[in-house]
């Protein structure tokens, strides 16, 4: 599937009706998605075929990306029902299977599943200080192959050496700098939308 392709369909997914901001959410743009997983295949075969896990997938956006390159299987996790109840109808109008789960990523154990990638657009721990930490812990402990995430740009030099030093990376890498395009969601939000420098990163545990 062609880049332009993945994002054209994409762009026709719903995202969140009512977003909780205690959760951080926040959709993850077609743009950034396609070219998120269209990477992850085309640069180091870790989709297709892959087992691939999306952590905090809220409308599901990531997972779909991964299902439309022909993953093996995709599994989406979030503790928000709201969410999961708009990726599975995401899911059913792309016509691809993804299974969804209802959990806290921070207590997640997965007995006897081998999970090749993990991909995510974790909470920025804006609100919740260290909530992205968290997430980069429970990813490099489930991944197998590789994990995918997205991070301020801001904090490159942390979260390189907490993933180098804590969780056991064998490598990190910043993949490119993306725009995350951060529409007006919340009562607080002054301006219409805002522009966040971003780091893809990926993570290969040992």
């Amino acid at each position: 599937m062609k880049l332009k392709q993945l994002e054209g369909l994409l762009g026709d997914l719903e995202q969140f009706s009512n977003p909780k901001v205690e959760l951080e959410q926040y959709p993850t743009g077609p743009h950034i998605a396609s070219r998120m997983l269209f990477t992850a295949e085309n640069s180091y075969g870790d989709i297709t075929d892959k087992v691939v896990a999306d952590f905090g997938c809220g409308c599901g956006t990531l997972s779909a990306a991964a299902a439309l390159l022909d993953a093996a299987s995709v599994i989406g996790f979030d503790i928000d029902p709201e969410s999961l109840e708009t990726a599975t109808l995401n899911a059913e109008e792309l016509e691809v299977e993804i299974d969804f789960v209802q959990c806290d990523i921070t207590k997640l154990e997965l007995k006897g599943l081998i999970v090749d990638t993990v991909v995510m657009n974790p909470p920025f721990g804006t609100r919740k200080k260290g909530a992205d930490m968290e997430f980069l812990s429970a990813a490099m402990k489930v991944a197998s192959k590789a994990v995918y995430s997205l991070h301020k740009t801001s904090t490159r030099e942390h979260i390189k050496r907490a993933a180098l030093r804590d969780f056991n990376a064998k490598s990190a890498e910043v993949l490119c700098e993306l725009r995350y395009d951060l529409p007006k969601l919340y009562k607080f939000h002054k301006r219409k939308e805002v522009d966040i420098a971003v780091d893809l990163w990926r993570f290969e545990p040992r």
